[in-house]
């Protein structure tokens, strides 16, 4: 492609290069430069790309994409107003701007993408379509699984990874929308069919300082879509609406000024059931996923689908086939007389409601196995175990993802939040011996959730990632 042509929309300052160049690829990252290549210089939290712009040439790069001129004037340059702009501008036209060719649908919020986005793509599959997914998890092209290291991809992975679902045929793209990727402008340009905010709570301080600047992130979705549904009953609602510029809907389990409001909730141990009423029509939804934020996702998806058209009836049939979500609220088979769950809770509200979830089930004790990420928000950490300890009737504190943190300074940190009796918890920093330990010392009837690291099957430890699925430390176990 054309250089004029890969830079079609983008703002350009100033231009010190043959815009005629054929250019054979983008890069952000100075050792992914090919011959022929455009080098993007994105600043990093912990490096500046504008330091490897020699190592960008060297590699064979045919000119720079950057907002601040290089020391080295004979470089060939295009100085551009936002360099992150410019990379996802660049991805979208090299590839051929792929969301075009098919619906998006954007799921933001703290707790609740992942599920929601299963469950959208579900009730879409169910009418036909082939639909793409994007996410924690991991990334799907129908049932075609493709790995994920991000919740959102970057700018021009994310180009190429819709090029490949459109060339795949797919027709929708059901995507989690992280407040990092909307800040950072990975998903700059793209246009939202529907978006979907699930809530808020307190997660990536580290990065966004307050939660009012956390909350301002995600409602920058809402700018991008023809369509808004909001979750009414969330406290910070509001802020996902005042700058919207979509139609807006909402959805509610409490108040009846909501455009779609479930009511008669019922709450079972391996499912929900409520009366889902919205666009003038009521039917009884049925989701085989327990607790009360089931419920929330489900609405979710059910006003994001009559949205879009599709009958409240054909909803409900694609909903009560839907099995549960790997590392979501997911029970790991296993022959004893107590239960052990894993849940990918990382927050202290996620905690508290996957806990509070149990507690009403459990014939016996409920046993919570967690600890707290490193290089992440401090403040979180004591606030993790004061929601433990509220539904939990014993904690065993360890760790999560240390990466660069000592495991042992991050449980201290999360001690002074427990306000149940010392004979109550037990400190064990080894992940496999604290889990081994929970079933050692399980009784009939508990229930044991083993929270934080959900579908991970990896702990991160000094930015080396060593394999640790918690399904099979559960097996070992009996081994």
């Amino acid at each position: 492609m054309r250089l004029s042509d890969l830079l079609q929309g983008c703002s350009v300052l100033e231009n010190r290069c043959d815009l005629n160049l054929e250019i054979t690829d983008v890069a952000y990252d100075s050792r992914k430069v090919i011959p022929g290549g455009a080098f993007v210089v994105i600043s990093g939290f912990q490096t500046d790309g504008y330091c490897y712009i020699d190592a960008a040439m060297a590699a064979g790069a045919s000119v720079i994409l950057t907002d601040r001129a290089p020391e080295n004037q004979e470089i060939p340059y295009v100085l551009v107003e936002n360099p992150r702009q410019t990379l996802a501008i660049c991805g979208a036209n090299l590839f051929g701007h792929p969301a075009r060719k098919m619906k998006l649908i954007g799921v933001t919020g703290t707790n609740g993408k992942t599920t929601v986005t299963y469950l959208m793509k579900a009730i879409l599959e169910s009418k036909g379509a082939k639909v793409g997914l994007i996410g924690t998890n991991q990334n799907l092209i129908g049932d075609r699984v493709l790995e994920t290291e991000r919740t959102t991809p970057e700018s021009f992975e994310l180009q190429r990874l819709l090029a490949e679902m459109a060339d795949a045929g797919c027709t929708h793209v059901v995507m989690e929308v992280s407040s990092h990727s909307l800040v950072l402008d990975r998903v700059y340009g793209l246009e939202y069919e529907v978006g979907i905010f699930t809530n808020l709570t307190q997660d990536h301080l580290d990065f966004h300082g307050d939660m009012e600047t956390y909350a301002k992130a995600k409602s920058l979705l809402f700018s991008q879509c023809k369509v808004g549904i909001i979750n009414d009953d969330d406290a910070w609602s509001d802020v996902m609406t005042e700058n919207a510029t979509c139609k807006l809907y909402t959805y509610s389990a409490k108040n009846s000024r909501a455009n779609f409001m479930a009511k008669n909730l019922r709450f079972m141990a391996d499912r929900v059931e409520f009366e889902a009423l919205g666009n003038n029509t009521l039917g009884r939804v049925v989701l085989h996923i327990p607790g009360e934020f089931s419920v929330y996702n489900a609405l979710a998806v059910i006003s994001a689908a009559m949205a879009m058209g599709i009958e409240l009836d054909d909803i409900r049939a694609a909903l009560h086939l839907v099995g549960g979500v790997k590392g979501r609220a997911e029970v790991v088979p296993t022959d004893t007389p107590y239960t052990v769950m894993i849940d990918y809770a990382h927050t202290p509200d996620a905690l508290e409601n996957i806990l509070q979830t149990v507690k009403k089930v459990a014939e016996g004790r409920v046993i919570a196995v967690f600890g707290c990420g490193g290089d992440r928000d401090r403040t979180k950490r004591p606030k993790m175990a004061a929601s433990a300890s509220k539904y939990a009737d014993f904690l065993v504190i360890t760790s999560d993802n240390p990466r660069t943190e000592d495991p042992n300074a991050i449980i201290e940190d999360i001690l002074p939040g427990i306000t149940l009796p010392k004979k109550q918890y037990v400190v064990e920093p080894d992940r496999r011996a604290a889990i081994h330990y929970a079933m050692a010392n399980a009784q009939p009837g508990d229930i044991i959730v083993l929270a934080g690291k959900g579908h991970e099957t990896y702990q991160e430890i000094n930015h080396v990632k060593h394999h640790m699925d918690e399904r099979e430390l559960v097996a070992e176990f009996f081994e």
